[in-house]
Parts: structure tokens; C-alpha cells; sequence
């Protein structure tokens, strides 16, 4: 699988727990994709809502493309997502029983085609924010000197 990565949301790993993650496919317009392939996207406030037995991803910022004409896409429209129907019934069964949120982790390009890695999250509190920043710092002190 030929996989070139576009945009990660670093803000998810920092604010949330990942437990599950799913690859989606994205329903696109012509300009989206060459904005995409420029890398001109943002993941970092947009998160997904099942409705219908659909998924929709709201929030994520593709900015024009340049040298689009007057059919140019919106820029924070709402977005289809592509997913298996086991997959959403999986995913609405724990947004529900469990209270997580389905945000995006990952804009990639797999042979072409853009996917997204979504993950159910859950946002973490602020001690544990804290408590992950200082095992970070610590494993880069221990890195630091190990490379002395």
C-alpha cells in the first residue's frame, strides 16, 4: 500500500484517549483533492457525527485551490465519509454506550485515493494532560543523555 501522510492532528493525542481507529474514504469535489495534494488542510477542530447511519465529518478546513474557477469548493462544508456498514453500527454502539467522539487523526493518500484515520476518543482530563507532558519530557532528558 503506497501511503504519503498529508495533515495529523497532533491536538487529538494531546487532548484525548484513543481507543479504536478506523480508515474512511471521503467524498470529494474536483478542487478538494488538489488542495489536499498540496497539503492546504486542518484537522485540527473538526471531529464526526453519525447520522443516519451515515458519517459526516464537520470542521475540517480545506482552503480553496489557487487556480480554481468560480466552482471552487467551500472551505468548511460538511463532509461524507466512507465507511463500512459493520464499522458505523460498531462505532454508533460505543458512542452511545460509552460516550466517546469520533475526531480524525490522520489525512493520508493511499494509491491516490485520500482516506482518513478517525479514532473513539475520549477527551482526557487535565491531570492527565499533565501527567503525559512529563513522562514526554522525561523520556527526551533519557534520550539526551543516552546520546552523550
Amino acid at each position: 500500500m503506497n501511503k504519503k501522510s498529508i495533515s495529523v492532528n497532533r491536538k487529538a493525542f494531546h487532548d484525548f484517549l484513543i481507543f479504536d481507529k478506523f480508515v474512511a474514504g471521503l467524498v470529494l469535489t474536483g478542487t478538494e483533492i488538489k488542495s489536499i495534494r498540496k497539503g492546504m488542510v486542518n484537522l485540527k477542530d473538526s471531529f464526526a457525527k453519525i447520522e443516519d447511519n451515515e458519517v459526516f465529518l464537520y470542521g475540517m478546513h480545506i482552503s480553496p485551490y489557487e487556480q480554481g474557477n468560480r466552482f471552487n469548493h467551500k472551505p468548511d462544508r460538511v463532509r461524507k465519509l466512507l465507511l463500512q456498514k459493520r464499522e458505523i453500527l460498531k462505532m454508533l454502539d460505543k458512542v452511545k454506550k460509552d460516550g466517546v467522539t469520533i475526531i480524525p487523526l490522520e489525512l493520508f493518500l493511499s494509491n491516490g485515493f485520500a482516506k482518513l484515520e478517525i479514532g473513539l476518543a475520549k477527551g482526557k482530563k487535565l491531570y492527565d494532560k499533565r501527567e503525559a507532558l512529563t513522562k514526554k519530557s522525561q523520556e527526551r532528558d533519557l534520550a539526551r543523555l543516552v546520546r552523550r
